[in-house]
């Protein structure tokens, strides 16, 4: 069953408000969120997500419904990675906690627009290139065991943005404080540039690097590039709050990063599978399609990634909670 265009018209035209009114309060009413008004806001978007996967059942159908669950979900696992790299720029460029809301409110819509060119490209090419799938069930393989690597490869993200930001230094005039959430302002009667513009800079590089590993992961959940870009709006909805409400809880999850490299690890096993079913590759097979390869349902794929967050998620508060108990027997002891 197809999705009708004037549901998929309405629904970009409906999120388009919802993200520009969000913007607007952050813009008029810079604070920090309460635990209280970021859970509120949190669910919030969980609950829009929810329903929009009802409504979309009911118009489109529940194969194309079943798809955009398992596709945010995904999304929105590798979305709560995003945030262990903002935690560590918020740090390096010591950004004013009531500033934060803006940079990373800056941060979707960048990630937006990126994921968005990115989603073009990639149905392109998935309409022209089969054998793409290859590619990014290889990508993906690789991205799981960088993920699997100690503290998740996050500091290397940083490398990155550091080289990016030494570039920026060399030409152009940046002054030592922020003006608010301006990116220019006056010191001793010279125009410069404040240390805004780095961490938009910085953020944006981060949603480049995300939106190279996310965007093939959904492309194995489907090639439909209104469900891809929904499920990726959706996951990115929310997240500026989601930041707010884990706050210091991220530096718990230390094992999350392993639960997001066996995602990344399924799916890229199930591209590569999909790609052999689909395959034109004349070395392989004769250049027919391989059938005898297990085809894994879409509803496996979303068990995969509940649990694995999961697991993540429990064991990392388990051995949190059981250092503390050591650390409290020590001092005790002492």
């Amino acid at each position: 069953m197809e999705i009708p265009l004037w549901f998929e018209i309405t629904s970009m035209i409906v999120l388009t408000i919802i993200l520009i009114a969000d913007l607007l309060l952050v813009r008029l009413r810079p604070h920090i969120p309460s635990t209280k008004e970021s859970t509120l806001w949190v669910v919030f978007y969980v609950a829009l997500a929810l329903l929009f996967a009802v409504i979309l059942g009911n118009v489109g159908g529940w194969k194309n419904s079943g798809d955009f669950i398992t596709g945010w979900a995904l999304e929105y696992s590798l979305s709560i990675d995003n945030l262990f790299v903002f935690v560590l720029i918020m740090a390096q460029f010591a950004v004013p906690r009531r500033l934060q809301q803006q940079v990373l409110m800056v941060g979707i819509i960048i990630a937006l627009v990126l994921r968005g060119a990115f989603i073009l490209i990639g149905v392109a090419i998935i309409e022209n290139f089969s054998p793409i799938f290859y590619v990014f069930g290889a990508l993906l393989i690789w991205t799981a065991i960088r993920q699997a690597m100690p503290d998740g490869d996050h500091e290397g993200e940083v490398k990155r943005e550091n080289f990016v930001v030494r570039m920026l230094r060399r030409r152009i005039d940046i002054s030592e404080g922020y003006d608010g959430s301006k990116l220019r302002t006056t010191v001793g009667g010279k125009r410069m540039w404040t240390p805004m513009v780095i961490v938009f800079i910085t953020i944006g590089v981060t949603d480049l690097i995300f939106a190279i590993d996310s965007i093939p992961a959904i492309f194995e959940i489907t090639t439909d590039g209104f469900l891809v870009f929904a499920a990726n709006i959706f996951a990115l909805m929310g997240l500026r709050q989601l930041y707010f409400l884990l706050g210091d809880l991220l530096d718990r999850l230390r094992y999350l990063h392993y639960g997001i490299a066996v995602i990344l690890g399924f799916i890229g096993v199930k591209l590569i599978l999909h790609a052999l079913h689909v395959n034109e590759l004349p070395f392989i097979n004769g250049g027919q399609h391989v059938e005898w390869v297990p085809d894994i349902d879409n509803m496996v794929s979303l068990g995969v990634i509940l649990a694995s967050m999961t697991v993540a998620t429990v064991a990392s508060l388990i051995a949190s909670s059981h250092e503390k108990r050591t650390e409290r027997r020590a001092s005790i002891t002492e």
